[in-house]
Protein backbone atom coordinates (compact mmCIF):
# COMPACT_ATOMS: atom_id res chain seq x y z
CA UNK A 1 0.00 0.00 0.00
CA UNK A 2 1.24 3.45 -0.88
CA UNK A 3 1.27 5.78 2.08
CA UNK A 4 1.08 9.45 1.21
CA UNK A 5 3.64 11.13 3.47
CA UNK A 6 3.38 14.66 2.13
CA UNK A 7 -0.03 16.26 2.33
CA UNK A 8 -0.96 18.61 -0.51
CA UNK A 9 -0.43 22.32 0.06
CA UNK A 10 -3.12 24.89 -0.66
CA UNK A 11 -1.00 26.02 -3.63
CA UNK A 12 -0.92 22.52 -5.11
CA UNK A 13 -4.66 22.14 -4.52
CA UNK A 14 -5.26 25.42 -6.35
CA UNK A 15 -3.68 23.81 -9.43
CA UNK A 16 -6.31 21.08 -9.20
CA UNK A 17 -9.04 23.75 -9.16
CA UNK A 18 -7.57 25.35 -12.28
CA UNK A 19 -7.63 22.03 -14.10
CA UNK A 20 -10.75 20.57 -12.44
CA UNK A 21 -13.03 23.51 -11.51
CA UNK A 22 -15.46 21.28 -9.58
CA UNK A 23 -12.73 20.53 -6.99
CA UNK A 24 -13.75 21.14 -3.39
CA UNK A 25 -10.36 21.92 -1.84
CA UNK A 26 -11.66 21.52 1.69
CA UNK A 27 -13.12 18.07 0.98
CA UNK A 28 -9.94 16.87 -0.75
CA UNK A 29 -7.69 18.27 1.98
CA UNK A 30 -9.77 16.72 4.77
CA UNK A 31 -10.02 13.39 2.96
CA UNK A 32 -6.26 13.17 2.40
CA UNK A 33 -5.58 14.18 6.02
CA UNK A 34 -7.93 11.41 7.19
CA UNK A 35 -6.20 8.86 4.94
CA UNK A 36 -2.82 10.02 6.21
CA UNK A 37 -3.87 9.66 9.85
CA UNK A 38 -5.24 6.17 9.21
CA UNK A 39 -2.03 5.20 7.38
CA UNK A 40 0.12 6.54 10.20
CA UNK A 41 -1.90 4.63 12.80
CA UNK A 42 -1.68 1.44 10.73
CA UNK A 43 2.07 1.95 10.30
CA UNK A 44 2.48 2.46 14.06
CA UNK A 45 0.57 -0.78 14.68
CA UNK A 46 2.86 -2.56 12.21
CA UNK A 47 5.90 -1.33 14.13
CA UNK A 48 4.42 -2.32 17.48
CA UNK A 49 3.58 -5.82 16.24
CA UNK A 50 6.94 -6.07 14.47
CA UNK A 51 8.68 -5.80 17.84
CA UNK A 52 6.86 -9.06 18.65
CA UNK A 53 7.70 -10.69 15.29
CA UNK A 54 4.15 -10.34 13.99
CA UNK A 55 2.52 -8.72 11.00
CA UNK A 56 -0.96 -7.20 11.14
CA UNK A 57 -2.61 -9.88 9.02
CA UNK A 58 -1.33 -12.70 11.18
CA UNK A 59 -2.05 -10.73 14.35
CA UNK A 60 -5.69 -10.26 13.41
CA UNK A 61 -6.06 -13.97 12.65
CA UNK A 62 -4.78 -14.79 16.15
CA UNK A 63 -7.14 -12.23 17.67
CA UNK A 64 -10.11 -13.56 15.68
CA UNK A 65 -9.35 -17.10 16.87
CA UNK A 66 -8.97 -15.93 20.47
CA UNK A 67 -12.46 -14.40 20.26
CA UNK A 68 -13.96 -17.82 19.55
CA UNK A 69 -15.12 -19.78 22.58
CA UNK A 70 -13.14 -22.85 21.48
CA UNK A 71 -10.33 -20.86 19.73
CA UNK A 72 -11.43 -22.52 16.45
CA UNK A 73 -12.82 -21.23 13.16
CA UNK A 74 -12.98 -22.14 9.49
CA UNK A 75 -10.61 -20.40 7.07
CA UNK A 76 -13.58 -18.97 5.14
CA UNK A 77 -15.11 -17.49 8.30
CA UNK A 78 -11.74 -15.99 9.24
CA UNK A 79 -11.39 -14.51 5.74
CA UNK A 80 -14.86 -12.99 5.93
CA UNK A 81 -14.29 -11.52 9.40
CA UNK A 82 -10.90 -10.12 8.38
CA UNK A 83 -12.20 -8.73 5.09
CA UNK A 84 -9.61 -10.56 2.96
CA UNK A 85 -9.81 -13.16 0.21
CA UNK A 86 -9.65 -16.85 1.00
CA UNK A 87 -6.28 -16.98 -0.77
CA UNK A 88 -4.88 -14.22 1.42
CA UNK A 89 -6.21 -15.98 4.51
CA UNK A 90 -4.57 -19.22 3.38
CA UNK A 91 -1.25 -17.37 3.27
CA UNK A 92 -1.75 -16.03 6.78
CA UNK A 93 -2.71 -19.47 8.08
CA UNK A 94 0.24 -21.15 6.36
CA UNK A 95 2.67 -18.74 8.01
CA UNK A 96 1.05 -19.07 11.42
CA UNK A 97 1.07 -22.84 11.12
CA UNK A 98 4.78 -22.87 10.22
CA UNK A 99 5.43 -20.83 13.36
CA UNK A 100 3.32 -23.24 15.44
CA UNK A 101 0.81 -20.52 16.38
CA UNK A 102 -2.19 -22.32 14.85
CA UNK A 103 -3.03 -25.90 13.95
CA UNK A 104 -5.23 -27.32 11.21
CA UNK A 105 -7.92 -29.75 12.30
CA UNK A 106 -9.90 -32.06 10.05
CA UNK A 107 -13.58 -31.17 10.08
CA UNK A 108 -15.40 -34.31 11.26
CA UNK A 109 -18.53 -33.29 9.34
CA UNK A 110 -16.70 -32.95 6.01
CA UNK A 111 -13.21 -34.43 5.76
CA UNK A 112 -12.43 -32.24 2.72
CA UNK A 113 -12.65 -29.20 4.96
CA UNK A 114 -10.56 -28.26 7.94
CA UNK A 115 -10.72 -25.90 10.87
CA UNK A 116 -8.04 -23.63 12.29
CA UNK A 117 -7.36 -23.63 16.03
CA UNK A 118 -5.24 -21.26 18.04
CA UNK A 119 -2.42 -23.36 19.51
CA UNK A 120 -0.99 -23.08 23.01
CA UNK A 121 1.99 -21.28 21.44
CA UNK A 122 -0.40 -18.91 19.65
CA UNK A 123 -2.19 -18.12 22.88
CA UNK A 124 1.15 -17.59 24.59
CA UNK A 125 2.16 -15.20 21.79
CA UNK A 126 -1.03 -13.22 22.33
CA UNK A 127 -0.36 -13.20 26.08
CA UNK A 128 3.05 -11.67 25.33
CA UNK A 129 1.77 -9.06 22.86
CA UNK A 130 -1.55 -8.00 24.36
CA UNK A 131 -0.23 -6.06 27.38
CA UNK A 132 2.00 -3.95 25.10
CA UNK A 133 -0.81 -3.52 22.57
CA UNK A 134 -3.34 -2.54 25.25
CA UNK A 135 -0.95 -0.05 26.85
CA UNK A 136 0.01 1.59 23.54
CA UNK A 137 -3.58 1.81 22.29
CA UNK A 138 -4.61 3.43 25.57
CA UNK A 139 -1.75 5.95 25.33
CA UNK A 140 -2.77 6.86 21.78
CA UNK A 141 -6.48 7.06 22.47
CA UNK A 142 -5.96 9.06 25.68
CA UNK A 143 -4.74 11.92 23.48
CA UNK A 144 -8.46 12.55 22.98
CA UNK A 145 -11.07 12.89 25.70
CA UNK A 146 -13.83 10.30 25.83
CA UNK A 147 -16.30 12.77 24.33
CA UNK A 148 -13.85 13.64 21.52
CA UNK A 149 -13.39 9.94 20.81
CA UNK A 150 -17.15 9.41 20.74
CA UNK A 151 -17.53 12.18 18.15
CA UNK A 152 -14.58 10.86 16.12
CA UNK A 153 -15.97 7.32 16.06
CA UNK A 154 -19.45 8.55 15.23
CA UNK A 155 -18.13 10.52 12.27
CA UNK A 156 -15.87 7.64 11.15
CA UNK A 157 -18.88 5.30 11.17
CA UNK A 158 -20.91 7.80 9.16
CA UNK A 159 -18.15 7.96 6.54
CA UNK A 160 -17.86 4.15 6.48
CA UNK A 161 -21.62 3.86 5.94
CA UNK A 162 -21.32 6.04 2.83
CA UNK A 163 -18.08 4.69 1.38
CA UNK A 164 -20.00 3.14 -1.52
CA UNK A 165 -20.06 6.57 -3.18
CA UNK A 166 -16.34 5.96 -3.89
CA UNK A 167 -17.02 2.81 -5.91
Amino acid sequence: MLLLKELPTSKSLERFVQRYPQTDISAISDFVALLRAASDISDALDKLLGKHDLLQGRWWVLVLLMRQEDFTSSPSDLAEKAGVTKGTMTGFIDGLEREGLVTRLINNNDRRKFLIRLSAAGLQKLDEVMPDYIDKVKLLMDVLSKSERDVLISHARTLAEHVDVMK
